[in-house]
């Protein structure tokens, strides 16, 4: 089996250990060094010759900023792929990070399948593809493309990706473009299944989603909106409710993937 060697380089050593021994039990990846500041990445890149770079942003001695700047100047066969883990959520912080080479920018809290899925993609489509031969799941395939149909959508209405209710609101998309019938059963079904997902309360995910549509709508982002959902959804004063904007969202979503 074709193998995605990673590096894990963040000064936080609860989460660094936490995504480094996560990753070590997906299959298809090896955990080549795991680094605590700037400079133990760049040795580590130089040494391992990794696919992937897992590295925050804000760390000692030489941030993750400096650290793709001298990816760049570095004479290597391959450069890695590059996931900015950070607590960045800020619009400029993520256009210099994608500027200086980032391909995905995640920012934590992190959901651990979800970067399980990036780093294949950050790998290239040619490990992915090799690795979803070999473990015979050629239904992650398709599941990424959702992921990522998701986050555009939301990206494109202005829901950051730093809440909590970013999370819970993708997977009620997910869920409910799998099962559309779920939508009948809002209180009894769909919130307690993410809420037992996260480790949180019904209410809680409820909440988190609400304040998400709420994000998006202060945002004054009215004409992105009705860009997104093809239609004048509602007004800045008349926000749907999380029920109207999970069916919206799926419907988009269903509607583009059976195009």
């Amino acid at each position: 089996m074709e193998t995605v060697r990673i590096v894990v380089a963040d000064d936080n050593i609860q989460l660094r250990d936490m995504v480094a021994e996560y990753l070590k039990m997906q299959s298809g990846i090896e955990v080549a060094a795991v680094a605590e500041n700037g400079i133990e990445a760049i040795a580590a890149v130089e040494r391992f010759k990794p696919d992937v770079l897992i590295c925050d942003l804000i760390m000692p001695k030489m941030d993750g900023y400096a650290v793709l700047e001298r990816l760049s100047c570095m004479q290597l066969e391959k450069r890695p792929g590059v996931i900015a883990l950070t607590a960045l959520g800020r619009d400029d912080f993520i256009a210099r990070a994608i500027n200086l080479g980032v391909n995905y920018y995640m920012v934590k809290p992190i959901d651990l399948s979800a970067l399980t899925q990036r780093v294949f993609e950050a790998a290239g489509e040619t490990a992915h593809a090799a690795v979803l031969a070999m473990s015979g799941k050629k239904e992650a395939e398709s599941e990424c493309s959702l992921e990522e149909r998701i986050a555009n959508l939301f990206l494109t209405v202005g829901i950051p990706a730093h809440i909590k209710g970013y999370q819970y609101l993708r997977e009620a998309v997910r869920i409910t473009i799998e099962n559309p019938d779920v939508m009948g059963r809002i209180t009894k079904e769909l919130y307690p299944g993410i809420a037992r997902r996260f480790g949180t309360t019904s209410s809680k995910v409820e909440r988190a989603i609400r304040h998400a549509i709420e994000v998006a709508w202060n945002r004054g982002r009215i004409e992105a909106l009705d860009e997104a959902f093809g239609r004048n959804v509602c007004s800045l004063d008349d926000k749907p409710t999380n029920g109207e904007f999970i069916a919206l969202c799926s419907s988009k979503i269903s509607m583009k993937n059976s195009a």
